[in-house]
């Protein structure tokens, strides 16, 4: 099957051809997307295969749950911020030389966190790790855009969701397998994707052959730092408030306002930058915008459902880190279903609104039915919710893009992708930690409760042994306090899908006011960057 490509996928004559003039193939694209997607599978594998390993890595290193969230979210957060960098640099640079700078340090934040001595120095790696993602995660839709029509993207999107899939089941499987090894344990969780990083950088030097831009460069540095100081400011009262000091407080104002002052700047900046880091005017257009806040909302419900999952099934019933993995399929594999059948749907009817409509629905009612889950709820309940909370994830994350992608010139792709991209992961850190935060609350009101009804010597144990809000050893607890911890959890879980499942109903509403444009067969090589991107 011939597909159509832009210039400089192979060789410099037409746009849509190999050096010896005709189409690229299917089998042409797969191989120049190779390693790219190896790249992404990378990535994403040393991400979550820390997933089932946390609650162990936590209590080795003498965490508390408030460290356990900041493990999570430090990535997170750096993953944000880095974001839209990545991608106006994309616009700037070689797009195959910052993927492998991004692998690289990625890969170098993975090694110094197997060595971590205490939990400060793990999330200090994690913000380095996070920096490499966040340019893996721009960057592959952005490449992929740069050589594929917004037609036939659909179905190459759906590859890159099913990358995603495979790498995030996974991951905490090779995580839970090698926690549960003693002769291994869990700093090789951070060893494991060297190698497999190695041959990502190999296989991108052979295989990925795109153009380098001949322009002008100029990065709007002050603009990204604004942007990533008002997000970290405003994660970090997120996670403290409620906790450190009361949500209501001076620290409260003191950091709310200050990152409304530095939003306000970055507008500021950004509306007189001459090469913007994220150019204002893309939000002139509704879809762009729409699709933004809608994977705002997404975000919140994807990192909800893979960060938690891990704690309720080791900490509610008492599951190894492997099991933990295992029993997380159902959810994985609605994902790789609907990523992969959706792409293909898309690039033969060039439709995809309907698409996010019932992903929208679905995962509305996965994170519904979710927010029911105790400690006893039967497996097959919580398989059939955490499968339609997958169909859901995996109809929506990557056609938000292809959707965004299909509405802007050449000249602002990745700018825009990285956007949308930006968003998500904005939405994730502060899912993570504000609902890191509620659960931490809730644990310690409901093994409080537990514990009084257990008696008055029970309830002056406070906390049941598990540090004042530590991580607990549940081997270690006798049966009537695992007990109460297993159904504290149960219970603070359910709860956390609870406060998360509005914002999957959010995203669906704001996905009905989209307004669907059919994807473009082919890719304009008339516009600026078709140009620009012409070899020397």
């Amino acid at each position: 099957m011939a597909t159509t490509t832009p210039t400089g996928v192979r060789g410099e004559s037409r746009p849509d051809t190999t050096s010896d003039g005709t189409p690229m193939t299917h089998r042409q694209i797969m191989e120049a997307l190779s390693g790219l997607m190896l790249g992404m599978f990378v990535a994403i594998l040393s991400s979550t295969i820390v997933s089932n390993a946390l609650p162990q890595i936590i209590t080795d290193l003498g965490g508390t749950q408030s460290s356990y969230t900041w493990v999570v979210t430090a990535a997170l957060l750096s993953m944000t911020a880095a974001t839209p960098l990545w991608g106006k640099l994309a616009d700037l640079f070689s797009k195959k030389l910052l993927v492998q700078i991004s692998l690289v340090i990625y890969v170098l934040g993975s090694v110094v966190a197997g060595l971590s001595q205490n939990t400060g120095m793990l999330i200090a790696c994690r913000v380095v790790q996070g920096i490499g993602v966040g340019g893996l995660s721009a960057l592959a839709q952005i490449v992929m855009a740069a050589m594929i029509s917004p037609r036939e993207r659909g179905r190459y999107s759906g590859y890159l969701g099913a990358v995603f899939a495979v790498a995030t089941v996974g991951g905490p499987l090779l995580g839970g397998v090698i926690t549960d090894t003693d002769w291994l344990g869990w700093r090789w969780c951070f060893y494991v994707g060297v190698p497999f990083a190695v041959i990502a950088l190999v296989v991108l030097q052979r295989t990925l052959n795109l153009p380098v831009v001949k322009r002008d460069v100029k990065v709007d540095w002050t603009g990204a730092f604004l942007i990533s100081a008002a997000v970290s400011l405003l994660l970090i009262w997120v996670t403290q408030a409620g906790d450190s000091y009361d949500w209501i407080s001076w620290q409260t104002w003191a950091m709310t306002g200050g990152a409304v002052l530095l939003g306000l700047l970055f507008v500021f900046v950004e509306s007189r930058a001459s090469d913007p880091i994220i150019p204002l005017r893309l939000f002139r257009n509704p879809t762009i915008t729409l699709a933004s806040v809608a994977s705002l909302f997404v975000g919140v419900a994807m990192f909800s459902g893979t960060v938690f999952f891990s704690q309720y099934f080791q900490l509610a019933r008492n599951e190894s880190p492997t099991m933990s993995g295992v029993l997380t399929i159902p959810m994985i594999g609605g994902l790789f279903v609907s990523s992969t059948v959706s792409g293909q749907v898309i690039t033969k009817t060039g439709r995809w609104k309907r698409w996010l409509l019932a992903g929208g629905v679905l995962l509305t009612a996965g994170m519904g039915l979710l927010s029911g889950l105790r400690h006893d709820t039967p497996y097959w309940h919580i398989a059939v919710f955490m499968a339609l909370t997958g169909l859901g994830l995996g109809m929506m994350m990557q056609n938000l893009v292809l959707a965004t992608q299909n509405q802007v010139a050449p000249e602002d792709l990745g700018a825009a992708s990285s956007v949308v991209t930006f968003f998500r992961s904005l939405g994730g850190a502060m899912g993570v930690s504000a609902l890191g935060a509620l659960m931490a609350h809730q644990v310690t009101g409901y093994v409080k409760d537990g514990l009084a009804a257990l008696g008055p010597k029970a309830a002056a144990l406070g906390h049941g042994g598990t540090g004042g809000g530590g991580i607990p050893d549940l081997d270690k607890l006798p049966v009537p306090f695992r007990e109460v911890i297993e159904s504290a959890y149960g219970h603070a879980v359910g709860d956390v899908f609870l406060y998360a499942a509005p914002t999957a109903l959010a995203a669906l509403l704001v996905v009905l006011f989209i307004k669907e444009v059919a994807l473009k067969s082919k890719v304009s090589t008339t516009e600026p960057m078709a140009a620009s991107e012409s070899p020397a």
